[in-house]
């Protein structure tokens, strides 16, 4: 039988077709074999990784008032699971006065005017109200513990982590174009000259992807349909230098469509876990460490077809 072979698509973030197919067959049994000690990857039950990432994070959060320590956390948005971490820390009665939290990132228009946290489906407007308000009013920190990124502050944004002593966890997970944060591969404004310089950029607007604006457009925050219409152009974004100073990061890994195995983040992982470090798949910074990578045990799966399933039927 005749091989049929083509090169990667010029729209694809990354083109090296013969790393994509060592990647492509890195299968289940292999997917947490590293060879940096302070990368641990970690495959856990799909129903347990959400439970994992709360526990995780109420865990600091217990453990800054019990031990009166202040805690510096990059986070994602947006995020349910927030409002169970509220509730745990309402329950048992938790002091948060020494957190200090700053959002990854939020959106922007195409003329880089980051979106205000009264905008329905921005992340600072996530966080308010699925995290803070719901802490009761004695327990919560002072609103300016509770930071995400806008035009006022983007310039500062890093100082102001600084300042507090740098950050103890950055959060997150990973994206179909491999980003972390909103770092974009082949993003202008993160285009840089060398690895190093590149690792080195700090916070700035950034132009959104294909490939992320597809990926927004099928979550639940923004209808699940498909509509690229109402996905914003840019971002305003912490870069790979907040990513890397964090003194530890956590990926959390699990998207799917529904409850199927239909996943854009199976081979997304796999190349920021094991493909080369570099601004063409910014998650793969986290193979430096300390790092722990969950990945739930649909994105492990081995990557191959199910001629049996059919968009059609």
């Amino acid at each position: 039988m005749s091989e049929f072979r083509y090169g990667v698509s010029r729209f694809a973030p990354f083109g090296d077709r013969d790393v994509c197919e060592k990647i492509r067959r890195i299968t289940r049994e292999d997917i947490c074999t590293h060879a940096n000690p302070d990368f641990h990857i970690r495959v856990v039950r799909d129903g347990e990784i959400a439970s994992l990432r709360i526990a995780d994070l109420f865990g600091r959060i217990k453990a800054s008032d019990e031990e009166d320590k202040k805690l510096v956390m990059i986070l994602p948005q947006p995020h349910p699971q927030y409002v169970t971490v509220a509730e745990l820390i309402n329950r048992h009665r938790v002091n948060c006065r020494n957190l200090y939290t700053f959002n990854m990132d939020e959106w922007a228009d195409e003329d880089g005017n980051v979106a205000p946290e009264t905008y329905p489906n921005g992340f600072m407007h996530a966080m308010l109200n699925n995290f803070y308000a719901r802490i009761d009013e004695d327990l919560r920190p002072p609103l300016k513990q509770i930071q995400g990124i806008n035009n006022k502050n983007l310039d500062d944004y890093a100082k102001m982590m600084e300042d507090l002593g740098g950050v103890d966890l950055c959060d997150g997970g990973i994206g179909w174009s491999g980003h972390v944060a909103f770092v974009e591969p082949g993003a202008p404004e993160f285009a840089s000259d060398s690895l190093q310089e590149w690792k080195e950029l700090g916070p700035r607007i950034v132009t959104l992807t294909p490939f992320t604006i597809a990926q927004s457009c099928l979550d639940p925050d923004f209808g699940m349909s498909g509509d690229w219409s109402a996905i914003p152009p840019k971002a305003a974004t912490i870069g790979p230098a907040q990513v890397l100073g964090a003194r530890l990061r956590n990926s959390w890994n699990h998207f799917t469509l529904g409850s199927t195995n239909i996943s854009w983040q199976r081979f997304s992982v796999r190349l920021a876990a094991h493909g080369p470090i570099g601004p063409h798949c910014p998650a793969s910074i986290l193979q430096e460490g300390p790092t722990h990578l969950y990945l739930s045990e649909k994105i492990a799966g081995n990557i191959e077809a199910d001629r049996g399933l059919s968009f059609y039927s």
